[in-house]
């Protein structure tokens, strides 16, 4: 069966006002969502409105404060929209990128600060030598569609062969750390237990790149001084609350045991050594799911949906969904609803059924929800039905 959504094209937005003069009212206004073919979810009415549908493997999205959007493809691209229309123009002047499996150009931001400093913060493979690659971190200036003024922060070591479990989002906390997430590069699982290589691990940096003097393992001989956290598979989703001051993550477990935690500092999240998933080929990774010193999920997937990029709902727009985590699923082609109370899940909720492999989803400065997702290539938007 086909995705329905991709007859959700260009609906419109209708305005009404509600005084006998509009003229004289011309800010009271209310927005009315045609409610055909709106989807109801368990909380609200939600009318789903595509407005791109030409994407391959989109990653990340963020926007500037005049209200352009920009989108990362993975094949190193980066899209201009405005007004949620594609522009017809990219980014240019970008570096070249470690394009292989599962790396490429991955999420972009911007500094808290954007409007006095611009800068635009991207996360990507890295070309290094003898055909390897490496998470990296760069920010840039956006001077019309030209990227300028580009600076390396950091780079992610050692280099790695393979394209699988790269990470990597982008989040700023209220002090202005910049936190990176990167996997542990698939294929040796236990680089996430271990302190001196980068991989498998949460960072957190300052805005320039510099390492906080108070990170847990700086100091600690032989450890990486960017690590905030460890044992984290390969973290896909993660965004920061700034009311309470904490960061929330989503990684891929193997074949089960997806996770979504609560980030803090120096804490260990288990991974290869505690999980609820197993191997592809249905042989135990491991024979345990718990052990003192490392953490718990705050909620986890069996069977795996391939977690990935996600939000945390603040906005009046969707009332019901204020609070809770809105979590892109790849291989189940849906949006989670994680219901949080305070730190603890009280239960999930599958929404918009087959939309494609979501890739991310994010929330607007003016409080609408949009999704990424591969395969039907499409960037939608959600619009609560009044």
């Amino acid at each position: 069966m086909k995705p329905i959504y991709k007859v959700f094209t260009s609906l419109s937005l209708g305005i009404i006002c509600l005084f006998s003069s509009c003229e004289e009212k011309a800010n009271e206004v209310e927005e009315v969502i045609d409610a055909t073919h709106a989807i109801q979810t368990e909380k609200h009415l939600i009318k789903v409105d595509t407005l791109y549908t030409e994407f391959k493997n989109p990653w990340g999205m963020t926007w500037l404060d005049d209200g352009t959007m920009l989108v990362t493809e993975r094949s190193g691209e980066i899209l201009l929209f405005k007004d949620d229309q594609f522009t017809g123009e990219k980014v240019s002047g970008l570096p070249d990128f470690y394009v292989k499996g599962q790396v490429g150009l991955m999420d972009i931001t911007v500094h808290p600060n954007f409007s006095d400093n611009g800068w635009i913060y991207i996360s990507y493979g890295k070309p290094m030598q003898d055909s390897l690659g490496a998470t990296a971190i760069m920010r840039f200036r956006l001077e019309g569609n030209q990227a300028t003024n580009q600076e390396e922060l950091i780079v992610t070591a050692p280099p790695w062969e393979t394209g699988r479990h790269y990470g990597s989002r982008i989040v700023f906390d209220n002090d202005n750390y910049l936190y990176f997430s990167n996997g542990e590069r698939g294929n040796k699982p236990e680089n996430a237990q271990d302190l001196t290589n980068s991989h498998g691990k949460i960072h957190r940096i300052h805005d320039d790149g510099r390492i906080p003097n108070d990170n847990p393992f700086v100091g600690m001989e032989g450890a990486v001084s960017s690590i905030w956290t460890y044992g984290n598979r390969n973290p896909q989703g993660m965004v920061y609350d700034s009311e309470n001051d904490r960061i929330w993550e989503s990684e891929h477990g193997p074949m089960g045991g997806d996770e979504v935690n609560l980030i803090e500092k120096g804490k260990n999240y288990g991974w290869p050594v505690i999980t609820y998933g197993q191997n592809y080929d249905g042989t135990p990774i491991t024979d345990i799911t718990e052990k003192e010193g490392m953490e718990q999920p705050v909620t986890y997937y069996v069977p795996s949906i391939a977690t990935c990029g996600m939000t945390l709902v603040t906005s009046d727009r969707y009332p019901e969904w204020k609070g809770d985590l809105l979590i892109g699923a790849l291989a189940k082609m849906h949006i989670n609803r994680v219901d949080l109370e305070g730190t603890d899940a009280m239960g999930q909720e599958i929404m918009f059924q087959d939309i494609g492999r979501v890739r991310d989803v994010e929330q607007s400065p003016d409080g609408y929800l949009y999704a990424l997702t591969e395969g039907t290539g499409l960037m939608v938007k959600f619009l609560p039905v009044n």
